[in-house]
């Protein structure tokens, strides 16, 4: 093959593998998320240099709680609010209503599991200020997700993307001020990502309201048929977010802060390795939904998942080589123990990336069991995995027993896509 096949492979498969429409969103929003990335770069950045690597290691460690508590409540609904707002756009009062009610009810929980450590510390790794702060980014990373499902429902993409990239500049914006007065305190830092999620859900629900003259209202029927078709997503990506944090929590606590810190590094950057699978497998979803034609469903998610791969493969050769002058110009030379832990979650990052993609196609056609089964399986080897590894190798090992198990999830993916091939009866389509 010539050198001019080779650099010009990628462009041909990724207009064989879409139409102008979905080339178009995918680009968009892709151009997007590399803005985010830069902001929420930035940010990290600050962080790390103003808070050191145990102020760093408390902070992801606060992030991740938060992240998790939001990742538990969810019960799929934001993949649920997608699918029936797109489907009927009557239904969006009640689906506002409905989110509202969830966020509400997930506050009084925040404040019952606040009353329970309190009484038994042993349970959260962190405490004071900063465990308040955690508890209170769960309803509050709720209402965010749950109203920008609605807004890619009713086909807001622009409303959606410009609230992404206004939450991360306002979070960048005050985390520097804080750095600019010289402040080292790790609570003020992160209050300022709870604001930004605030406004930004804020911005959401004026944008939600103009689409709809109706007042929000409850419907308890409405919230029973959401629960059924969210709970399968629910269930998959609860696991699939345990799977790549789960590693962070172990590392602070066998390692210590100071080690969390570096290992969140090599997290958020490997995490950033994965944005255009995750932005085509975004787009790519509510197209292969769309489609009744098996067959032209099956090819387009082979065709995607090529385009992939051939993508990916030298951006993670790439990050990989240029991983410790990048990390030791952006963080400092103090954060070069970073390193080894990013390079080995590469290879993982990279088989992770194509089963993003391919996983729509069962995402469009209803979500076989054996794919839940798969992810629960996978996070349980990782923790036993992560029990024998991070006090035998570390950081390092931390990030092989990720790698390992990314891996046997794009195998077992790959599996079930090849066995949904055309000619099969599949169940009703189901939202991620």
């Amino acid at each position: 093959m010539t050198k001019a096949a080779v650099l010009t492979a990628p462009a041909q498969l990724w207009r064989a593998a879409s139409g102008s429409e979905l080339r178009r969103n995918v680009l968009e929003t892709y151009g997007v998320r590399l803005v985010v990335v830069a902001i929420t770069f930035a940010t990290t950045i600050v962080v790390a240099r103003v808070l050191g690597p145990e102020g760093r290691g408390f902070y992801a460690v606060a992030t991740a709680l938060g992240a998790i508590g939001v990742q538990f409540g969810n019960m799929g609904l934001h993949a649920s609010n997608t699918y029936f707002v797109s489907k009927d756009r009557k239904l969006l009062p009640a689906l506002l209503g409905n989110t509202l009610a969830v966020v509400g009810v997930s506050a009084l929980l925040t404040v019952v599991w606040g009353i329970l450590v309190s009484l038994l510390p042993r349970l959260s790794p962190i405490h004071g200020t900063l465990f308040v702060l955690a508890l209170i980014s769960v309803p509050a990373g709720l209402a965010y997700l749950l109203g920008q499902g609605l807004l890619l429902g009713v086909n807001d993409v622009r409303a959606y993307n410009h609230i992404e990239c206004t939450t991360k500049f306002l979070a960048l914006a005050l985390t520097l001020a804080a750095a600019l007065v010289h402040s080292t305190n790790v609570e003020l830092f992160f209050a300022f990502t709870l604001i930004a999620l605030m406004a930004g859900f804020l911005w959401a629900l004026r944008r939600l309201r103009r689409t709809s003259t109706e007042p929000p209202a409850v419907s308890t029927q409405v919230f029973r048929q959401s629960l059924h078709v969210g709970v399968k997503a629910y269930v998959i990506a609860f696991f699939g977010f345990l799977l790549v944090r789960i590693d962070l929590l172990m590392v602070n606590s066998m390692l210590g802060p100071t080690e969390a810190g570096y290992y969140s590094i090599s997290r958020v950057l490997s995490e950033n390795t994965m944005m255009f699978p995750v932005v085509l497998g975004l787009i790519l979803f509510p197209k292969l939904t769309a489609l009744t034609d098996q067959e032209e469903k099956f090819q387009l998610t082979k065709k995607a998942a090529a385009v992939t791969a051939a993508l990916m493969l030298p951006v993670v050769v790439i990050a990989v080589l240029v991983a410790a002058p990048v990390i030791s110009l952006a963080f400092g030379p103090t954060y070069l123990p970073a390193v080894s832990p990013f390079v080995w979650l590469m290879p993982g990052i990279y088989f992770l990336g194509i089963e993003t993609v391919l996983v729509q196609l069962l995402n469009s056609e209803g979500f076989p069991p054996i794919i839940v089964y798969a992810w629960i399986v996978a996070v349980l080897l990782n923790i036993a995995l992560n029990f024998w590894a991070i006090p035998h190798y570390g950081m390092a090992g931390a990030s092989v027993s990720s790698s390992l198990c990314y891996f046997l999830m794009f195998a077992i993916i790959s599996a079930v896509v090849w066995q949904h091939r055309p000619a099969r009866q599949t169940e009703p389509a189901l939202v991620a």
